[in-house]
């Protein structure tokens, strides 16, 4: 069964165009559990554009009390600075479920690219093996295609797609070239023991054909979209009809 993780960044981003404490991102993410949700997602980024730390400390709290996965993103090498106290340290104090470590810089809008990972493997390796130490389960963001065989030789335990291609393709009328390499990449990842994850501009319009062709998925980290179409259907209706999605494909 694929389960749903949200990304409630988009939340905070609505908060902190006002600089005040509405709409509440914990507020936002326990209505989203209430709903079905599966676990809850977000991304702090050193720059604090949208998840600060309290809120990560606060989701945390809020996720084990519902006894669902936490899952905390970003990237690992970004040095610590006022205000954010770094990747690791985050994961210390909040100890998510799951740890998705992504190669973003401060100037990106948004992530979208994975790591190359035979470049980066015995950097990653270390990364993995101290968040594992914390007890979390770590995915690597990676790009369809990418080299499995050094991802898995990071220790990691699942990948994350970045599905940002697929959606672009999806959109243009396009997709089935896209779909073969993710599900290429899904069952080379599955050779060499490691879980599939998935997320980037999915939506309800693409994440069926998605799901349908790319064997093996785990999760699906879903946030920009869903926030979007909340707004016009409500946070409710909106989480389960990504249920729907997951439960009929």
């Amino acid at each position: 069964m694929t389960v749903l993780s949200v990304n409630v960044n988009k939340i905070a981003v609505l908060r902190n165009s006002r600089g005040a404490h509405d709409p509440d991102v914990v507020t936002a993410a326990r209505a989203c559990l209430d709903a079905g949700a599966h676990g809850i997602t977000v991304h702090p980024r050193p720059d604090a554009r949208h998840i600060r730390t309290d809120d990560v400390f606060a989701l945390a709290e809020l996720t084990r009390s519902y006894g669902v996965e936490f899952n905390l993103e970003g990237n690992p090498f970004a040095p610590p600075r006022d205000g954010y106290p770094g990747f690791h340290a985050l994961c210390a104090e909040a100890r998510p479920a799951q740890a998705t470590l992504v190669p973003d810089g401060d100037g990106q809008l948004t992530s979208d690219h994975g790591f190359d990972f035979v470049r980066e493997r015995d950097a990653l390796r270390e990364q993995v093996s101290t968040l594992k130490a914390l007890g979390c389960r770590v995915s690597l963001f990676a790009d369809a295609g990418a080299d499995l065989s050094a991802a898995a030789a990071s220790g990691a335990d699942r990948i994350e797609l970045y599905t940002g291609p697929y959606a672009e393709a999806y959109a243009s009328g396009s997709a089935d070239t896209q779909l073969a390499l993710f599900a290429e990449t899904a069952r080379a990842a599955a050779a060499h023991g490691m879980g599939v994850n998935a997320g980037h501009d999915l939506s309800q319009a693409n994440l069926g054909r998605f799901l349908r062709d790319v064997p093996n998925v785990l999760e699906v980290s879903i946030g920009h979209a869903l926030i979007g179409e909340a707004l016009y259907a409500g946070l409710e209706a909106t989480v389960k009809a990504y249920l729907a999605i997951l439960d009929g494909r």
